[in-house]
């Protein structure tokens, strides 16, 4: 039950994150926008890491592996996904980057022998199809699916779906999602700050107030989900976690909503939206 509370706890954040970062991008180049958010989630990190960590031992043979995550989640994902965006539009890059539970839960039952109920497959496979119901918008501005542009939502789905079970195995040598996820912020900051210095000759950005504000608020919902995922690795299975935290679009379209007074989609919302819940009751009840 922890490990559930916790899960659906980052969906909210992680969802909240999505909704407000259309006001960000009116001010702020989307890299730009990810060398403000995660650095502002990296330093909070820090000034707590004193009283977080005040208990901890380090167990360095873990620390490679959050290094090694950190440059892929979230630095690499939000690099591929916008190079995503830019060829393919929004609408083909997010319905193929929620695929990424699917990649969780195989490589957790392949690599870490994690169980797989049949009413968790049923409503793992509810879930992605109601997110996929969810985010597919059949719109004129959609572009062609160009076959090597389709690696890169691809790519960023295959990466965050491999991220849960790594991240899973790091928990088994330290058990401890607050230096995982202080690892795995450092090492995504100095990503994406390098990025930022190769595109505009420095590694602070210069952005008006507003955009920086704003990227700051989505840097902190974010990187509080990304705690609180690894938190909920850390107390239970990736073939529980990974679909529930993907249920994220749910929270992006109650806030959608609740911000612009509307949702594109209609019908097709709703049923994505009844399709996913159901999944989570199966995966609940298994």
């Amino acid at each position: 039950m922890t490990a559930i509370l916790l899960a659906m706890a980052a969906a909210v954040f992680l969802g909240s994150g999505l909704v407000l970062t259309p006001l960000g991008l009116k001010h702020v180049h989307p890299l730009s926008g990810a060398a403000i958010s995660i650095p502002t989630f990296t330093l909070f990190f820090l000034l707590l890491s004193p009283v977080l960590l005040r208990e901890q031992v380090i167990v360095w043979s873990a620390v490679p592996i959050f290094a090694a995550v950190g440059l892929v989640f979230p630095a690499l994902l939000t690099l591929l996904t916008f190079a995503g965006n830019r060829a393919l539009g929004p609408v083909v890059t997010a319905s193929l980057g929620n695929i990424s539970p699917l990649f969780s839960v195989l490589l957790a039952v392949a690599l870490l022998a994690e169980p797989l109920h049949a009413l968790q497959f049923a409503g793992l496979l509810l879930i992605v199809g109601g997110i996929l119901a969810i985010t597919i918008a059949r719109r004129a501005d959609a572009r062609d699916w160009r076959t090597l542009a389709l690696l890169l939502p691809l790519g960023a789905a295959l990466l965050r779906g491999l991220m849960p079970p790594v991240i899973k195995v790091g928990l088994e040598i330290w058990p401890s999602p607050i230096a995982a996820g202080l690892t795995g912020y450092i090492f995504s900051t100095l990503t994406v700050l390098v990025v930022e210095r190769v595109r505009n000759g420095r590694f602070l950005v210069r952005a008006p107030l507003p955009g920086r504000l704003w990227f700051a608020v989505i840097g902190l919902c974010n990187g509080l989900g990304t705690l609180l995922l690894y938190a909920a690795l850390g107390a239970g299975p990736v073939t529980v976690v990974a679909p529930l935290v993907a249920a994220y679009p749910l929270v992006t379209v109650v806030g959608t909503l609740l911000l612009q007074g509307k949702v594109d989609g209609g019908l097709r919302v709703v049923a994505g939206a009844v399709l996913t819940v159901t999944g989570v009751v199966l995966l609940l009840i298994a």
